[in-house]
C-alpha cells in the first residue's frame, strides 16, 4: 500500500459521493481485496478484467454476484441508505450484520 493510499484511508475516503466517512466511529477503513473470482472489490473502479460486470451477456446469471464476496465491509453503495447511514452519524459501530432484505435492493437509487 503506497503512504498515498495510507492516507486516503483515514477513515474519511470519498468512496461514495454522498456517503458518510467513518471517522471517529471506531471502524476502520478497510481496502479493497479480492475476491475468489479474481475481482477487485472496493475500489470504486468496478471495471475488473474478471467481473461479470465486463463479460456481460444473455448467458450471465445475475446471481453470479450474490454473496458477502461481492461486498466491501466500508467502500459499499448500501452505506448511502437511511439506515446504515444512520448507523455512522450516530458514530456507533454496528452490531450483528448490515441492513439487508433477501429480496428487495435497499441501495436501489441510491448512488
Amino acid at each position: 500500500m503506497t503512504e498515498k493510499d495510507k492516507k486516503s484511508l483515514d477513515e474519511t475516503l470519498p468512496h461514495q459521493i454522498s456517503s458518510p466517512d467513518f471517522k471517529g466511529t471506531g471502524m476502520k477503513m478497510q481496502p479493497p481485496f479480492t475476491n475468489e473470482h479474481g475481482v477487485v472489490i472496493g475500489d470504486s473502479f468496478y471495471d475488473s478484467p474478471n467481473s461479470p460486470l465486463n463479460n456481460w451477456s444473455t448467458d450471465t446469471d445475475p446471481e453470479i454476484m450474490a454473496g458477502d464476496q461481492w461486498v466491501h465491509p466500508t467502500n459499499d453503495i448500501g452505506w448511502n441508505t437511511e439506515e446504515n447511514r444512520d448507523i455512522i452519524e450516530k458514530k456507533a459501530p454496528p452490531k450483528g450484520e448490515q441492513f439487508t432484505h433477501p429480496t428487495k435492493d435497499s441501495s436501489y437509487r441510491k448512488d
